[in-house]
């Protein structure tokens, strides 16, 4: 409502299949290669989430990918491939490591970081591993990316003038949510805390165009 139509469909939303594709058993688990933690957690996350494990799985990105040097889908997509074929109890996620500095160029091998901040910086490479390529697409395209459609959303942020009743929209796509979670006893709570109306007034006030 109130958005316009993707020119393009990048990934078919009735590919995705939410449910495990195939029966996997446990995977193999991650060595920790020095403080490194925060982004096998991160890893293990994203590993098990069924819709994208499917679609790495079936190696669909890398038969078409024409990125040339760093792609993130390529190398998540080698990383699951390894962690769920594998016969051993836990490998070494060097796949991930090696290119620790190119998902985000602040993270150092060695230094504890924030799982939260590794994982927002982990599926924005891979949203703009899905359009590279795609410099022209409009913001409703770019939102039908796997990435996007597994992770994403749009936020619509609505005003209303108390005087005329006018009503302004603003759209922005997000691939997650900043939540507050201390004052709240359940994710639905946090969620209508997010979106609870708030009356612009002061410094904040907004100036009605009508």
């Amino acid at each position: 409502e109130g958005m316009a139509p993707p020119q393009r469909i990048l990934f078919p939303p009735e590919k995705i299949c939410m449910a495990w594709q195939q029966t996997q058993r446990p995977g193999a688990g991650l060595h920790n290669l020095g403080n490194t933690c925060f982004l096998n957690s991160v890893l293990q996350c994203l590993t098990y989430t069924p819709p994208l494990a499917n679609y790495l799985l079936s190696r669909e990105h890398s038969r078409s990918c024409h990125q040339q040097g760093f792609c993130m889908m390529c190398v998540m997509e080698a990383h699951v491939n390894k962690v769920l074929h594998s016969s051993a109890g836990a490998i070494q996620p060097w796949t991930v490591v090696n290119v620790l500095t190119r998902i985000g160029e602040h993270f150092q091998l060695g230094m504890q970081e924030d799982a939260h901040e590794f994982l927002r910086y982990t599926v924005e490479a891979m949203q703009r591993a899905r359009l590279s390529g795609s410099s022209d697409l409009d913001i409703s395209s770019q939102a039908t990316t796997i990435v996007h459609q597994i992770f994403g959303g749009s936020l619509r942020s609505r005003v209303t003038c108390l005087s005329c009743k006018a009503i302004s929209d603003t759209y922005e796509a997000f691939l997650d949510i900043p939540l507050d979670i201390k004052a709240v006893s359940s994710l639905n709570e946090a969620l209508e805390d997010f979106v609870k109306p708030e009356q612009l007034d002061g410094e904040n006030g907004y100036k009605c165009s009508k």
